[in-house]
């Protein structure tokens, strides 16, 4: 059975979002993730992790100005202090929060930009975040978007990502596979897990279209969560979708996977 995380960007956005953690666990999860920590003190963070329970899984490296549409900077070539120094600040809070992985989110290539300069930068950042966040213990992933939702990004399926860290050359470096963008931009999700487990690090789900909830939309999620299960993934399972209405309303697709909620104090 999936270990599911609540996406606390995406989840329970009715409320503020430090509150999000309890009602994370009061709904059973186990495990939070989110886009960024950033705009956050420390210690806050930890305390309501360790209040309820939670297992900080996943954050991502700072993305640029995601506000104006920016998602990340990793790949590109007149960055490169802001990538590096965004490793540091991604490491000083994953270690505090005991997070063991940390998405690349690699970035939107600029109008008549070279693409070879492009693959070279990311190459290289990737290698020296790769390093860096292993001296901390941390995994390194690079996620593939869909160009609907993010024009001209420059990371956009499995094989790609499967080939840019054969390219980097470091075994701390894996997936982040989401269900709802590789529908989009390959389909066939089952048997791309199954072939490319060994490269997968970490596993987030919406369904298509909308990016709603499963059950929303066209993925048959049973059989792609028993496909997880027979393909040997013991990883987490990110709930990043967008509730159709209020998150709570929504989660009756979990019924059959969550563990019992939990009392606290």
């Amino acid at each position: 059975m999936p270990k599911f995380a609540a996406n606390l960007t995406m989840l329970f956005t009715e409320l503020p979002f430090l509150d999000r953690f309890e009602a994370a666990m009061r709904a059973g999860f186990k495990g939070v993730e989110f886009l960024f920590p950033y705009a956050h003190e420390i210690d806050p963070l930890v305390s309501r992790l360790r209040r309820f329970g939670l297992t900080q899984v996943l954050h991502n490296l700072p993305a640029g100005d995601w506000d104006k549409g920016e998602r990340g900077v990793a790949c590109l070539p007149d960055r490169v202090d802001e990538f590096r120094a965004g490793v540091d600040e991604a490491i000083r809070y994953a270690t505090a929060l005991h997070c063991r992985q940390v998405n690349c989110l690699v970035g939107v290539a600029p109008p008549d930009a070279d693409p070879r300069l492009l693959t070279a930068t990311l190459v290289d950042n990737l290698r020296y975040a790769a390093g860096r966040l292993g001296e901390h213990g941390i995994r390194l992933l690079v996620e593939p978007l869909n160009t609907f939702d993010a024009p001209g990004y420059v990371l956009t399926g499995t094989l790609h990502a499967r080939r840019l860290i054969e390219r980097v050359g470091s075994d701390n470096v894996a997936i982040q596979y989401d269900a709802y963008h590789m529908q989009i931009m390959e389909g066939d999700l089952a048997r791309t897990v199954r072939n490319n487990l060994d490269r997968i690090g970490h596993v987030q789900v919406a369904d298509n279209p909308g990016r709603h909830e499963p059950g929303t939309g066209e993925i048959n999620f049973d059989f792609f969560f028993a496909e997880l299960d027979r393909a040997g993934y013991a990883g987490w399972v990110g709930c990043e979708y967008k509730p159709a209405a209020a998150t709570q309303d929504g989660l009756g697709w979990l019924d059959r996977y969550r563990a019992p909620a939990r009392a606290f104090a």
